[in-house]
């Protein structure tokens, strides 16, 4: 686990962000996190990701203030025809009683300058089209609709 300390919302306690390894103790702090932004998501469901994204780059980095979790993001760099190599952000979760705070702010600027060091052309997101709250954040952060992303289920 290691950490990195960060421009806190709160200037009596400082938030920390932390790139969160396999046998990290805080799992289950992340996973409660990660359940408001996909609820199906359970303990094994997240291990098998983990196991298999490891090795397409998947990481995630988690911000804690007060020694809980209050955001957390999945993330990965892809080198692709169109950005060349982009910062892609598979998750981005704030905790529910701790949004419009800066947390969100202060995770999604160091995945930015993270993506920078990286050499990365763009950072980029998919969001839900019903999560408007979200949509606000992320125009607000700078981001702009650069597309509409399409699906289809398979049974």
């Amino acid at each position: 686990m290691s950490q990195l300390d960060v421009t806190s919302p709160d200037p009596n306690e400082s938030p920390h962000l932390v790139d969160l390894e396999p046998g990290d103790a805080t799992w289950p702090d992340i996973l409660a996190v990660l359940q408001e932004l996909r609820p199906h998501l359970t303990a094994e469901l997240l291990d098998q990701v983990r196991a298999e994204g490891e090795g397409q780059g998947l990481r995630f980095t988690a911000l804690f203030h007060q020694d809980r979790c209050v955001a957390v993001a999945g993330w990965r760099i892809i080198a692709n025809t169109s950005a060349i190599r982009k910062f892609y952000v598979d998750d981005l979760a704030t905790a529910t009683g701790k949004r419009s705070r800066g947390y969100g702010a202060i995770l999604l600027n160091a995945l930015t300058e993270r993506a920078r060091d990286a050499g990365c052309t763009r950072i980029e997101l998919d969001s839900g089209v019903q999560r408007h709250r979200a949509h606000r954040f992320y125009l607000r952060a700078g981001m702009d609709i650069v597309g509409h992303h399409f699906s289809r289920r398979l049974n």
